[in-house]
């Protein structure tokens, strides 16, 4: 029995401390804020006592951020994107200029490219008709000279072949004048053993 009276004792002194705790804390915060705690639980916003001037202030906020969002942030954001747009503008436009510029050096280059072309064939056929010429002329000369010795070889065979009748003609007039002389006891004349001879030849 004596402990439940000091039980019930220990929890009425607990509760006594909290509420003690509670208040000495209101109080601080009272002091603090300047503000009289309210009684009633829940959220401030959802207290339609005051929903009415919630609305005017939500309208006084709206209309104060669409002020400074119109005044201040939309035409800084409306240059950024105008300076932005500009600088795309240059860019595509240096972008064109520099192929224009490329399209062009290509277009030169291609010129210069067919021109060295036409001059390298060009050089090419000169040099084909100076190299015929040249050897159209040391072809020229080698006949020459090929025609030159043909004609000292014929002349000097000619000479030969003459030298060699001749010599043979001299020989058959000895040995037809010999024979001659042998048969006959007789010594043929010179014209008589050169007119055998042409007789003996032309048969």
């Amino acid at each position: 029995m004596r402990t439940s009276i000091d039980g019930i004792v220990l929890a009425q002194a607990t509760h006594d401390a909290d509420n003690s705790a509670e208040a000495g804390m209101t109080e601080e915060v009272v002091a603090d804020t300047g503000l009289e705690p309210s009684g009633k639980p829940g959220m401030p916003q959802l207290d339609f006592e005051t929903f009415a001037p919630q609305v005017v202030w939500l309208a006084i906020t709206f209309v104060a951020l669409y002020m400074l969002m119109a005044r201040v942030a939309l035409p800084r954001i409306a240059t950024v994107i105008e300076h932005r747009r500009d600088r795309i503008a240059s860019d595509l436009d240096a972008a064109a200029r520099l192929k224009e510029e490329t399209d062009e050096v290509i277009a030169a280059y291609e010129a210069e490219l067919a021109e060295a072309r036409g001059r390298a064939h060009q050089i090419a056929a000169e040099t084909r008709e100076k190299l015929n010429a040249e050897l159209g002329e040391e072809r020229a000369g080698i006949e020459a000279d090929l025609a030159k010795k043909t004609e000292a070889a014929e002349k000097r065979i000619a000479d030969m072949k003459a030298k060699a009748l001749a010599e043979v003609d001299g020989a058959a007039a000895d040995a037809a004048a010999d024979i001659v002389t042998a048969l006959t006891g007789l010594k043929p004349t010179k014209a008589e053993i050169d007119e055998a001879v042409v007789a003996a030849r032309s048969a």
